[in-house]
């Protein structure tokens, strides 16, 4: 392994402070407009890679390291904008301070990196779980283009998509909806394709498979349920539009359900089960973990690019245990004096959120999924249920548990490409300290920039930003409109994602517009017809260029609304 310098460099932490800034800046962007928030681990790693390649005398675990603190502020920004506009969904003339926003994002970094620095260990380790985004991370790091070629393909997929942005949002020269005007045959159906090269990047880069589940629960719902049933009589556009909107809430809290089922069963079994081994046989055990321990690497997170087993970077504490309780009564402390959360629901909070976190490293760890505002909502729930909380304050809960929900699986598959590589798990760990305090001011910057530029009623379905989750949660707190619907929803999800079926695509289907849905399935049938064309081509780039035209689109969307604040602008 390398030398701790050589991977924890001043140029890296540089480069990683300004790649989180622009990395949360642009997810806060993506959050809000399409209701999803694709993993950053393979845009900041090729980032990470080209540009510390060009400041000459690199190495990969310098480049994992620099990516891990840019990759940070993505899930940061996930947190704050999948619940913090909910506030304003739910009361659009409700005012609060980003201060205290400030605060319960910062609150949920750290009790993040401090569950990560517990269960790190355990979860890359120990356990046999596949973390395949950071797997995939790492491979696509190891076999990286030295000739430059893969750096052409992102930053022209990135400056095309920003052109486009422009030509769109500022000039108002390309519509925002094509094929609109079909709407006005579909009541309660929005039509059209949304002219977004980010859309079509969310399609290209999911799994058909996913998005094909996705586009047919937007068919179920938009054309079974509101047009489908209004049409035969069965019940009014508006009472299908809500059947539509608690159904696909439903799903989406039924998913969270499920993860807590199925990974907790799987737990109690594995406990019992190795209770039973633990009387029949411990002595053959013992001896086989140590000749585990003696050879390269257990069956756990990754092989790497050429299937070989790795040894983790260092199985040293990560934080000191002993300074854990310390550290959580100083975010009671911080939350209670400037988060807006009152102390017994502070206390509940910060405990409840390493069960969460823990659920979220599994579900990370087994399936790539992380719906952290789910977990939030769950938090809140058990909160709530035990001790009274407001309005603002319930939404604050939310957002810490959010918030350190998403950043334990961008932390646990940052580890899990750096087990492959051999890097620092300290080295890592402070990496994403600084990455995640990034996150925390820049997100809540962020917010408070839109909030400013577009005004407190941008937010919701059918408007200036989706914002699908918070209008989940605003939906969860301010009360379900059609509760037999919600409920019908919420065991559907439960029970398909015990059986393994892609269940959150499936709610964003049913819950997001359908314009939305049909341009994410148009981006799907891209793929498939370029990876018919040029597999190679594909196979090599498609991802990259996928991840330029996201990115692109996302930080000047940003860009346009620091212009239009600083320049006294309406919405554009």
């Amino acid at each position: 392994m390398r030398a701790f310098r050589e991977q924890f460099t001043v140029r890296g932490m540089v480069l990683g402070v300004i790649g989180s800034a622009i990395i949360t800046a642009s997810s806060i962007y993506v959050a809000l407009k399409l209701g999803a928030l694709p993993w950053p681990i393979f845009f900041v790693t090729l980032f990470a890679y080209f540009a510390l390649k060009a400041l000459k005398n690199t190495n990969l675990n310098e480049v994992n390291v620099a990516a891990t603190a840019m990759s940070a502020g993505a899930m940061v920004a996930g947190g704050i904008a999948f619940v913090v506009p909910g506030i304003f969904i739910l009361d659009p003339t409700a005012s609060v301070s980003l201060w205290k926003v400030f605060a319960c994002a910062l609150s949920g970094v750290i009790l993040g990196l401090l569950a990560v620095a517990a269960l790190r260990k355990h979860f890359i380790e120990e356990t046999q779980l596949p973390f395949p985004i950071g797997q995939g991370a790492a491979t696509m790091l190891i076999a990286g283009d030295e000739g430059g070629r893969k750096a052409k393909v992102l930053f022209a997929s990135m400056g095309f998509a920003g052109v486009f942005a422009v030509l769109r949002d500022w000039f108002a020269a390309i519509p925002q909806l094509l094929f609109s005007k079909v709407s006005q045959y579909l009541p309660g159906v929005t039509f059209g394709i949304y002219a977004s090269p980010m859309a079509l990047a969310i399609g290209f880069m999911l799994e058909p498979g996913q998005v094909l589940v996705w586009i047919l629960g937007a068919l179920f719902a938009d054309f079974g349920l509101v047009v489908g049933c209004t049409n035969l009589g069965l019940w009014s556009t508006a009472t299908g539009a809500s059947i539509k909107t608690s159904l696909g809430i439903g799903v989406m809290i039924g998913l969270g359900v499920g993860v807590i089922i199925k990974i907790g069963g799987a737990k109690i079994v594995a406990l019992i089960r190795g209770r039973s081994a633990g009387k029949a046989g411990a002595t053959g055990r013992a001896a086989t973990d140590a000749a585990a321990s003696d050879g390269a690497a257990s069956a756990n997170c990754p092989a790497s690019a050429d299937g070989a087993r790795v040894a983790a970077g260092s199985s040293r504490s990560l934080f000191p245990v002993k300074w854990m309780p310390f550290v959580m009564a100083a975010i009671v402390l911080v939350l209670t004096l400037f988060g807006g959360i009152e102390l017994v629901p502070a206390l509940l909070l910060v405990c409840l959120t390493w069960v969460v976190v823990f659920i979220a490293a599994q579900c990370v760890g087994q399936a790539g999924l992380d719906p952290l505002e789910v977990f939030g909502l769950l938090v809140l729930l058990v909160v709530a249920a035990i001790w009274h909380v407001g309005g603002i304050e319930a939404f604050l809960i939310c957002t810490v548990a959010a918030v350190a929900c998403g950043l334990c699986g961008d932390v646990m598959n940052d580890f899990c490409a750096g087990h492959i590589l051999k890097s620092s798990p300290r080295a890592q760990w402070y990496a994403e300290l600084i990455g995640g305090v990034t996150g925390a001011v820049i997100g809540t910057l962020v917010m408070g920039i839109l909030i400013s530029a577009y005004g407190a009623d941008a937010f919701g379905i059918g408007k200036m930003f989706t914002a699908a989750q918070a209008t989940a949660v605003a939906s969860m707190i301010g009360g379900i409109s059609n509760v037999p619907a919600f409920v019908i929803g919420l065991i559907a999800g439960c029970i398909l994602f015990i059986v393994g079926a892609p269940v959150m695509t499936l709610g964003l289907g049913i819950y997001l517009p359908f314009y939305l849905s049909l341009t994410v399935s148009l981006g799907m049938l891209i793929r498939l017809v370029w990876e018919k064309i040029a597999p190679h081509w594909f196979a090599e780039n498609g991802n990259i260029m996928a991840s330029g035209l996201l990115g692109g689109e996302s930080v000047v969307g940003v860009i346009i609304a620091l212009v239009a604040v600083s320049t006294g602008l309406a919405a554009l």
